[in-house]
């Protein structure tokens, strides 16, 4: 492990692309290797020891490609296998769940946040427990919006159908009169105009992909394994459909890429 190794970056579908995408942007000169779960995708509905152990598996695949840390960029496994990721593992391990809640913890006015993810997530209250850690006086409002990942998927992103489901998802939020929303799902970024239509101007969304990417370029300094030059060489991988991934990931990066299934 040294600077020249990539940055590793797992995730249960193509969620995790937009971290990669904010990655590739504050850090060029990092190679990235990423390694979707597409055969068992979602994990957003799988049972705890399920996400810990395809975890740990993905881990190992990352660990096999040398990699000098590695990006957990579900929620779902940052909700439940974060720490015995942590424990078994000794290079740097980043879930997304903590930057975005440090984020909203310290940006809110009013101390009310809203929390919108999937349903594996909001049932862990992670983000909750790490707000509050942050700040005492913060109320939690967490909200499972699991119908925003396909519309993603489909290329929705401002389709009136979509609209409709975010008034519906988002109107509890509204009502609870939050000043802060957790882009709690790794999906959700591509959906933020129409969130924060839905939401309306004064309230900030955070993004957790943003956050992450701050917070890795921090860790590799800290740990002195910044790549300084060249351009970055990027590489995907997953476990089933290549062909549907690189198809789809063109709306999370903006660009075609090909992925090795593996």
């Amino acid at each position: 492990m040294d600077a020249n190794s990539a940055i590793g970056v797992f995730d249960s579908g193509l969620g995790g692309l937009t971290v990669v995408k904010e990655l590739i942007e504050r850090l060029p000169h990092e190679h990235i290797v990423y390694y979707g779960d597409t055969a068992r995708v979602p994990y957003g509905t799988k049972s705890k020891e399920s996400i810990v152990e395809f975890s740990h598996e993905n881990t190992e695949i990352l660990l096999n490609r040398k990699v000098k840390m590695i990006v957990v960029a579900c929620n779902s496994s940052s909700s439940y296998a974060i720490n015995s990721l942590k424990k078994k593992y000794e290079l740097p391990i980043l879930g997304v769940i903590e930057p975005g809640a440090s984020a909203a913890a310290e940006q809110t006015r009013n101390n009310r946040i809203g929390v919108i993810a999937t349903s594996a997530t909001v049932k862990s209250g992670q983000y909750a427990r790490h707000i509050q850690r942050r700040n005492q006086r913060a109320e939690v409002i967490s909200k499972a919006c699991p119908l925003f990942v396909p519309l993603v998927e489909e290329g929705w992103f401002d389709d009136p159908a979509t609209r409709q489901i975010a008034r519906r998802y988002l109107g509890e939020l509204k009502q609870a009169d939050v000043d802060t929303v957790i882009l709690g799902c790794t999906h959700y970024p591509l959906l933020r105009d129409v969130i924060q239509r839905t939401m309306g101007r004064d309230v900030l969304l955070v993004d957790s992909a943003r956050e992450v990417a701050q917070r890795v370029q921090r860790i590799l300094h800290d740990k002195k394994l910044t790549r300084a030059r060249g351009q970055g060489r990027h590489k995907f991988y997953v476990s089933d459909k290549p062909q549907e991934f690189g198809r789809i990931a063109q709306n999370f990066l903006g660009q075609s890429i090909k992925a090795v299934r593996i």
